[in-house]
């Protein structure tokens, strides 16, 4: 379960990202700048925002996000304690909220009942190499730096390759497989969805064999 923290509190931030990471893979953001270049990266199971940090407030965030459609599941904490800010962050799109100050154990019991409402499970990624992972459940492959989300053809493919590495796989062995009969590709329309990997994993690990078809290669698999 992926989580991103934004809190602005040194102190608690430090307490609460060292009691989250022996449950969950955690990120954190100081301010709403950080988070939201956090946010075009990643993909979040779950966000937990603070309202009062440096820049646009977390329920400023929050509403953008709800604004693009974000439906990430989001608790927010506040230092409030007045009825306006709690129904002002229903209203706009968070599903829980906690007070200041707080037990780390309730806000671990939210965490874990938001994990249930939303039937939030773990993930399962692949590393491919040290730098290449692969969210299976969300499509999700992160090189580096760089993020992407997969359309369902390429998912297949890919996941296709992941499962026979290290096997030269023909065209025809990837429309049998993935594609219905009534709908069977091109030769060119699987170079474009190869084409398409290969950027976002780089070129060294879908091999074409010529004559053939092709191979994947990586560290992990």
């Amino acid at each position: 379960m992926k989580l991103l923290l934004l809190e602005d509190d040194p102190v608690l931030s430090d307490i609460l990202q060292d009691f989250l990471r022996e449950f969950y893979d955690l990120d954190y953001a100081f301010n709403t700048k950080e988070a939201q270049e956090l946010l075009e990266k990643h993909t979040y199971d779950l966000l937990v925002f603070d309202i009062n940090v440096p820049g646009k407030s977390g329920l400023q965030l929050l509403q953008e996000l709800r604004g693009f459609h974000v439906t990430t599941p989001a608790i927010i904490i506040t230092a409030y304690h007045d009825m306006d800010h709690l129904k002002h962050a229903f209203k706009i799109g968070a599903h829980d909220y906690i007070k200041k100050p707080f037990e780390l154990e309730e806000l671990h019991s939210r965490i874990e009942n938001s994990k249930r409402l939303f039937h939030i499970e773990p993930s399962e990624r692949i590393n491919i190499t040290a730098a290449i992972t692969y969210d299976i459940e969300r499509s999700h492959l992160t090189n580096g730096t760089m993020s992407y989300t997969l359309t369902a053809k390429e998912h297949a493919i890919l996941h296709y390759f992941l499962t026979h590495a290290a096997r030269t796989i023909s065209n025809e062995e990837l429309a049998q497989n993935l594609w219905n009969y009534e709908e069977m590709p091109t030769n060119a329309t699987i170079r474009s969805h190869i084409r398409s990997l290969r950027e976002m994993l780089g070129k060294e690990h879908i091999l074409t064999v010529r004559g053939i078809g092709y191979r994947f290669e990586g560290d992990g698999v």
